[in-house]
């Protein structure tokens, strides 16, 4: 192997390990702050959301999660600059969702012992939130489903086509995973959004010990961390 094929294998090699990296972080960030909050805090209760938690004795390993995130995605590079472009802008918003808190407004415990209120902070947090799931969404859609130097846009990979035009084996089987984990996200950004809108009514009150949101958060970064992985070669690999 000439120098140049292992600098190729060792940047390819690179690339692989940082997607793992990043799937292993979106699966294990949820289990983490739960399992965490327990042994550290001696809270038993999951709270109302995963950026909740932010406001517990984990804050530190919540922001240090999203910043570590936040990081691979600024040094994702990817087919071409617009995978690197779509990175930046997932670092920007996973670095808002750290840096700026959410509000809380309850139920007191002993994680979390008082009503906090951020204002716009709070506004900047769930706008950054929507923006890094979407452009993730983005990414397993968009991006994952694209062979290298394919000219078709997105939306025309998306369409219908005939049967030998299709991707065959196994990058058939992968480009169904990004897809459906990119849709999955998508719709839990919708069911989030749609939880805050009746949270007040009598639905929204009997849902509340249900933690809606951070359930559907919870499935959103686990749908994130299975595409990247997939993308990192760890699951449905090709056999040689």
């Amino acid at each position: 192997m000439t120098s140049q094929d292992e600098i190729k294998n060792t940047q390819v090699i690179s690339y692989l390990m940082l997607r793992k990296a990043i799937g292993i972080l979106g699966i294990t960030f949820p289990i983490i702050l739960i399992v965490g909050t327990i042994v550290s805090c001696g809270c038993l209760e999951i709270q109302n959301s995963i950026s909740a938690y932010y406001h517990t004795c984990m804050h530190n390993i919540f922001v240090g999660i999203l910043c570590a995130i936040a990081l691979f995605l600024f040094t994702y590079t990817g087919y071409d600059s617009t995978d690197s472009t779509a990175g930046n802008i997932a670092c920007i918003f996973a670095l808002g969702v750290a840096l700026f808190p959410t509000s809380y407004s309850g139920p007191i415990n002993c994680c979390i012992p008082k009503i906090i209120d951020n204002g716009i902070i709070s506004t900047i947090h769930f706008i950054s939130a929507a923006g890094l799931f979407l452009t993730l969404a983005y990414f397993s859609i968009c991006r994952f489903t694209k062979t290298k130097n394919e000219p078709e846009s997105c939306w025309k990979r998306l369409l219908p086509k005939k049967s030998g035009q299709r991707p065959k084996g196994r990058k058939l089987i992968r480009n169904r995973i990004y897809i459906t984990c990119g849709i999955a996200m998508i719709v839990c950004i919708i069911s989030i959004g749609i939880y805050k809108l009746i949270q007040d009514t009598n639905l929204g009150h009997s849902l509340i010990k249900l933690k809606p949101t951070f359930w559907f958060e919870a499935l959103a970064l686990w749908a994130f961390g299975i595409s990247w992985l997939t993308k990192g070669k760890t699951i449905y690999v090709d056999v040689e």
